[in-house]
């Protein structure tokens, strides 16, 4: 019942999204809902399973931090500007007649299912209220920490980068974009893997892997790095970058 109940305050949270949306003609307001809709996630399943414990806590507090920098970042880099490129391509190649009801169950309702599935170690702990602190949950906020420092250093530094008109048709190169193509997605991977480990109680929890293999696939495979490096293959800037640099997992650079 309680699992229910949460996807039910998700499906609230993203119809209201996509009705303002669609009042406002610009889907790019999914993208900040990304990361509230894990906050919604995290603060719902805390408040059904009340617990007490330090361990849903952190998770909670860990999860807030995330989703509230990632919706305060994607907003003040995307409010005020034109529909994102990949929504207003749809816009203009779909029929007008089937268009909502599209974007919405390809869209909106794409991210609702992730967002449970990502979320599971979150609510699991949350609603099972487990024993206490571990050196599993240990080692998953220190990987949690490596995993916020790269995002968010990495998307400071590329917002830096970018405001820079001097860099202007550039790329960065430097810093952590230095060791790592997309340092800022291999931090958010690396965070659902420490939240897992937080989560992790024995293997009767082992199951919750879905989680962070699910947004690292994700992110690898289906939306964002791909996306980038589409965007830039062929350049020869982008294709020296590439064939020096990491794609994901940080490293040292190739000679």
């Amino acid at each position: 019942m309680n699992h229910l109940i949460l996807l039910g305050a998700l499906l609230a949270f993203f119809l209201a999204t996509f009705a303002v949306a669609q009042r406002l003609k610009n889907h790019g307001l999914v993208d900040i809902a990304w990361g509230t809709g894990f906050v919604l996630s995290a603060w719902v399943s805390f408040a059904l399973g009340a617990p007490t414990g330090p361990v849903p806590i952190a998770m909670t507090a860990l999860v807030t931090v995330w989703g509230v920098r990632l919706t305060w970042h994607v907003a003040r880099r995307n409010l005020g500007k034109p529909e994102d490129f990949r929504y207003a391509h749809m816009r203009e190649t779909w029929d007008p007649k089937t268009y909502g009801l599209r974007m919405f169950l390809r869209i909106y309702l794409l991210q609702l299912v992730l967002n449970y599935l990502i979320a599971l170690p979150t609510v699991v702990t949350n609603l099972a209220a487990p024993a206490g602190w571990t050196g599993w949950a240990s080692a998953g906020v220190a990987v949690w920490a490596v995993g916020f420092f790269f995002e968010t250093a990495g998307d400071a530094q590329l917002a830096r980068f970018k405001a820079d008109p001097a860099n202007r048709g550039k790329l960065l190169t430097t810093g952590l974009w230095r060791y790592t193509r997309h340092p800022n997605y291999f931090g958010e991977a690396a965070q659902w893997w420490g939240l897992f480990l937080l989560a992790l109680r024995g293997w009767s929890t082992v199951w919750l892997v879905l989680s962070p293999l699910l947004i690292t696939l994700f992110l690898l495979y289906v939306s964002g790095v791909p996306l980038l490096e589409r965007k830039y293959a062929g350049r020869a800037d982008w294709e020296a970058y590439r064939r020096r640099t990491p794609k994901f997992f940080p490293w040292l650079p190739r000679k």
